[in-house]
């Protein structure tokens, strides 16, 4: 009898340590969270995704023998890379919509409020018009790029994942960081007159000021509207700024409340229709001049912004 209590006690112990491992593993993931949603988030432009892609690396980790890694955060780094690796991959392979009609996800609080901890690391440094760019470079080209230029993996740990020596890696990040150079906008101004001139857009538009909008759009101004599969008609990419005020003086005849929003560090406006988001327009800002606008106004992925009905309700009509 006082052997199998002994026994039954050493499996309890056992169990409780295996708890606590969990436990312990847990907390430290949890630390890591936003980091590894961070990384996700560039490498994919998706909310949903990131977040399903910080979850299979949960898994793994919960699966993964540990007590030899030294670095656990640079471990994590790594695993939800190579699952976003894989993710674009699938993607790419079932893709149906044209990729130049794509927005990814912004990352949207309402103007004039704190950026919320998350909000700021998922975002820090990465426009949408950055993740345009990024949706334009194959999954390992993206992959050696944000993991390398954007937090600092080295080409040695990178080429693991590729399946690549390191130089072939470092070619990669080289190829990719020459398309993003060439492709996205210059630095803006300063937050506030950023606003001044997406405002100025907007009650040019409302007011049917075609000089109004001119005098703000870049001539070489691009519009881009995704529409998901509900609202496919609405997807088009629109090219220089008459063509823009066209499309601008057109749809503000259906005047709708407009919520001024920050998307990615950008100023944005949502559509609010009857109590619900519409759409999204998100401003980017060069040398005083917009070129380039981006509107999200697929309704499954509107629903997905977080916005709560107390900001739903301060929006201005």
């Amino acid at each position: 009898m006082a052997g199998r209590e002994r026994g039954d006690r050493r499996v309890d112990h056992e169990t409780q340590n295996q708890t606590l491992d969990k436990e312990s593993l847990a907390r430290r993931f949890d630390a890591d969270r936003g980091h590894l949603r961070a990384v996700a988030y560039r490498m994919l432009g998706s909310l949903s995704e990131a977040e399903d892609a910080v979850q299979e690396a949960w898994f793994k980790l919960s699966r993964s023998d540990v007590s030899g890694v030294e670095n656990l955060s640079g471990w994590l780094t790594t695993v939800v890379g190579r699952v976003c690796l894989d993710m674009l991959r699938s993607r790419g392979s079932r893709r149906e919509d044209p990729l130049e009609y794509y927005v990814p996800d912004p990352v949207v609080r309402v103007a004039g409020t704190a950026d919320p901890e998350q909000a700021a690391e998922l975002t820090e440094s990465v426009g949408l018009a950055l993740l345009v760019v990024l949706d334009t470079l194959g999954p390992a080209e993206r992959l050696a790029f944000v993991l390398h230029d954007m937090f600092a993996v080295s080409f040695d740990e990178i080429a693991k994942i590729v399946d690549r020596t390191p130089a072939a890696t470092r070619q990669l990040a080289s190829r990719a960081r020459r398309r993003v150079q060439d492709a996205t906008p210059a630095p803006g101004p300063d937050a506030r007159r950023q606003r001044e001139i997406a405002d100025a857009f907007l009650a040019a538009a409302h007011g049917g000021d075609f000089e109004g909008l001119l005098a703000v759009l870049d001539p070489d101004v691009v519009l881009r509207a995704d529409g998901g599969r509900t609202l496919a008609a609405v997807s088009k990419v629109v090219r220089g700024a008459e063509a823009v005020i066209a499309q601008a003086l057109t749809y503000a005849k259906f005047r709708t409340g407009a919520l001024r929003v920050v998307a990615n560090g950008q100023p944005a406006v949502v559509s609010v229709v009857k109590g619900r988001p519409g759409s999204i327009m998100t401003f980017t800002i060069v040398e005083d001049r917009i070129v380039e606008l981006h509107i999200l106004a697929d309704p499954e992925r509107m629903a997905t912004l977080g916005l709560t009905e107390e900001d739903l309700a301060l929006a201005e009509y």
